[in-house]
């Protein structure tokens, strides 16, 4: 994962929380009234012990006075008992609801502000970035998801619940020690050996945790591999084979969780034992301070103590749960803000914006290799004349669609040199250098949305009537309109023809003065082919254009063609010459006649002529 090893050293909970303060800050007068209702809530928490503790005193005076007691006398104390709990309960869920309300507003505001953030970063990564190892779809969205979960959690955890909790027990244990030192020290013994208990807990799991994190990737990548390739695995029956595949990985996900789980519980038993431990000692400690007539311990302080202990211990309980979010937030961190400081892998632009351009790319001593260690292209030098159809023919890969990565700037050459007009590509601004370019792919993606959404995508102010015109163009308006939804049709219902023609609309649409064209009319039928090329020879005339196909038909009429073996340059010049010259044009050339019956073809037409 790009950006998530380096991490790994260095996270720890201090640069963790100093990386999401900035997502807290402009929240921060949430942040105040929710640390205002905690601290009323933290003084309303001890209510219970104090009442209890007068309560108690207050009966055990009545029980034992001279001359009894009477019942207006004991009723008149349960009253008062009763309002100031009840009033107590009231207040408290009051404040618990707005400080509740309070925090998931934090939670929820800073899991959209990650969301789009990490967003925005993704989109200005080069194209090198999605083909690395390690940042296939399905691994980027379990980071990013598990990351803005996770991290947005940890934000609720430290700024919304560790806070109250803590100050509860704190305020507890004040209380405790003002009461009796002694009772006050026996639960302060209690409070660090849970705290050892629970870092030990989080050490032991840690490695476990990144393991769990990486087979959740895995299998969500896996998943959407299934969905992507469902047709393929349905044709060749291997139905069962991605089963068990799953199968596997699950079970090994199941052992991880399982062992994670075991560990837990057992600490978690520990803690348990030694919570009980000091609650044992509480009351052992305050019932022999009041049978040795300690001063100021009466039979209300045992429960008073007893109480106050355990709002001391149930914050400190809920420590665990604290610390294994935090934990998972350290290593899911590690991925999510490993995107977002990938400073190296944001696309690079130049300051160089024409008003127009004329189309002319000169390559020169081109050397390319793509991140996974693919050697692309070898010492290639071309040039794309303005004005100009230019075919570039090869078997495949031959590095042919490298190129126009290339001149799309979607990748940068490992060394020489491409210009455009004479400025370094480098130089130019990438958004103003594909504005000027136009791009048809052999597979083009279709966007969930309306037919007339993906069309407009080409150019997001056009009108609808000049919609309408680019999908005549692209020969699709009379299929659309004869749907019954027409241009609202959800384009994604569409068969991959139509989706083709979808895109080329789209790029009429653009309009632009460079058109790269890689197969495409690989999708679509003779007739719709025929009926592309008459408008793509339309658009082409006075542009500079790049096509690539493997269909004969689609080139011969280029200005250009540069013949491509193994990313070199073998053979170029206009097609005629560049058949007469023999080699791998020829051989090529031939192969498709022969593969389409040319010789019966022709018969074919000669004898209905």
């Amino acid at each position: 994962m790009t950006g998530s090893n380096s991490m790994e050293s260095k996270m720890n909970v201090g640069s963790l929380l100093g990386k999401l303060l900035p997502y807290v800050l402009p929240y921060k007068w949430l942040l105040i009234a929710t640390l205002t209702l905690t601290l009323v809530g933290s003084l309303m928490a001890q209510v219970n012990a104090v009442v209890l503790d007068k309560a108690v005193d207050a009966i055990n005076t009545l029980l034992h006075r001279n001359g009894g007691f009477t019942w207006a006398e004991a009723a008149r104390l349960l009253g008062i008992i009763s309002i100031v709990l009840l009033g107590k309960e009231v207040l408290s869920a009051l404040v618990t609801f707005a400080q509740r309300l309070f925090g998931e507003n934090i939670r929820i505001n800073v899991s959209r502000d990650m969301s789009l953030r990490v967003i925005d970063r993704i989109l200005t990564f080069r194209m090198a970035y999605f083909s690395a190892e390690g940042n296939e779809a399905g691994k980027l969205q379990t980071r990013i998801d598990r990351g803005v979960m996770s991290l947005s959690n940890t934000v609720k955890n430290f700024f919304v619940d560790i806070l109250p909790l803590f100050t509860s027990a704190v305020m507890a244990l004040v209380l405790m020690f003002t009461a009796n030192v002694y009772v006050g020290l026996v639960a302060l013994a209690i409070v660090p050996l849970y705290f050892v208990i629970t870092v030990w807990q989080g050490t032991r799991l840690k490695g476990w945790r990144r393991k769990v994190f990486g087979t959740h990737q895995t299998l969500n990548h896996g998943i959407m591999n299934i969905l992507e390739s469902i047709g393929v695995i349905k044709s060749f029956n291997r139905e069962q084979l991605e089963a068990d595949r799953q199968a596997a990985l699950q079970l090994d996900s199941t052992e991880q969780q399982m062992a994670t789980r075991k560990i837990s519980f057992l600490f978690e038993g520990l803690k348990s034992f030694v919570e009980q431990i000091g609650t044992v000692l509480i009351i052992i400690l305050t019932a022999y301070l009041v049978l040795t007539d300690y001063p100021g311990m009466t039979i209300g302080k045992i429960m008073y103590h007893v109480m106050l202990f355990s709002n001391v211990s149930a914050p400190i309980r809920q420590l665990h749960r604290i610390y294994d979010d935090l934990n998972d937030a350290l290593i899911y961190a590690e991925g999510f803000f490993g995107i977002l400081e990938a400073d190296s892998e944001v696309e690079s632009s130049g300051k160089h914006r024409p008003e127009s351009t004329t189309g002319r790319f000169v390559i020169s001593g081109v050397n390319f290799t793509y991140p996974n260690g693919t050697k692309a292209l070898n010492d290639l030098s071309l040039t794309i004349e303005p004005g100009k159809v230019t075919a570039l023919v090869g078997l495949s890969g031959a590095g042919k669609s490298t190129i126009v990565n290339l001149l799309d700037k979607f990748y940068t050459p490992d060394d020489g040199t491409i210009t455009l007009d004479g400025v370094p590509l480098q130089e130019w601004d990438t958004q103003s250098l594909r504005d000027n370019i136009g791009l048809v792919l052999q597979k083009n993606h279709i966007f969930s949305g309306s037919i007339e959404d993906n069309i407009r995508y080409g150019r997001p102010s056009a009108t609808t009537e000049e919609v309408y015109h680019a999908a005549r163009q692209a020969y699709i308006y009379d299929q659309v309109m004869a749907l019954p939804n027409g241009f609202n049709t959800d384009a994604l219902q569409l068969s991959g023809g139509q989706q083709q023609r979808i895109a080329i609309a789209r790029m009429f649409l653009k309009n632009p003065p460079i058109i790269f064209l890689d197969e495409p009319t690989a999708s679509l039928d003779a007739i719709a082919t025929e009926q592309i090329k008459n408008s793509i020879d339309a658009i082409k005339r006075g542009r500079t254009v790049i096509i690539i196909s493997h269909n004969i038909g689609q080139i011969i009429d280029s200005d250009t063609i540069y013949v491509l073996d193994k990313g070199h340059v073998e053979q170029h010049g206009t097609p005629t010459e560049v058949y007469h010259q023999g080699g791998l044009y020829k051989d090529i050339f031939d192969a498709a006649a022969r593969s389409m019956n040319a010789d019966m073809i022709a018969s074919t037409m000669n004898g209905k002529a």
